[in-house]
């Protein structure tokens, strides 16, 4: 069945019981787990023509609280006995580097949470979820 399983997290509460129903999964089959945080480049502020850099201290300051969630989800895997690595991807389109680190990983399903948008502010907000389920040749199980 499944053996390598990638868990993509916001680190948000129903990411977090998604990532909680991926271990006991995960724990069940016998596989690994790759735990994935996403998170938009930082970009500089423009005002009036001219751009202020986002300081360096800011973003090492974003990268460090990733790690410290990553490694909240990485012990609850430890506690359950499951194999574990944490990865984080710098990318403008969040569903496109879940499906690439999954190929890369030779992961063979994708855990994730859905947020439930509907009508309206689904359409313009989109949804990555829906984004991967469209583009993902590796199957996806979706929790709400």
């Amino acid at each position: 069945m499944y053996k390598n399983i990638l868990l993509p997290t916001d680190h948000s509460e129903l990411a977090d019981k998604a990532n909680d129903q991926g271990l006991t999964l995960a724990r069940m089959l016998g596989a690994k787990v790759t735990i994935l945080t996403i998170f938009e480049p930082l970009r500089g502020i423009v005002a009036e023509g001219v751009v202020i850099p986002i300081p360096e201290e800011a973003r090492q300051a974003v990268v460090k609280k990733i790690e410290f969630d990553l490694k909240k989800v990485a012990a609850r895997a430890a506690a359950q006995k499951v194999p574990c690595d944490t990865a984080q991807v710098e990318a403008d389109q969040p569903w496109r580097a879940i499906v690439d680190e999954a190929q890369k990983r030779a992961c063979d399903l994708i855990i994730m949470a859905s947020h439930g948008r509907r009508g309206v502010s689904a359409l313009i907000l989109g949804s990555e979820t829906q984004k991967v389920l469209t583009h993902s040749k590796i199957p996806v199980l979706v929790y709400r």
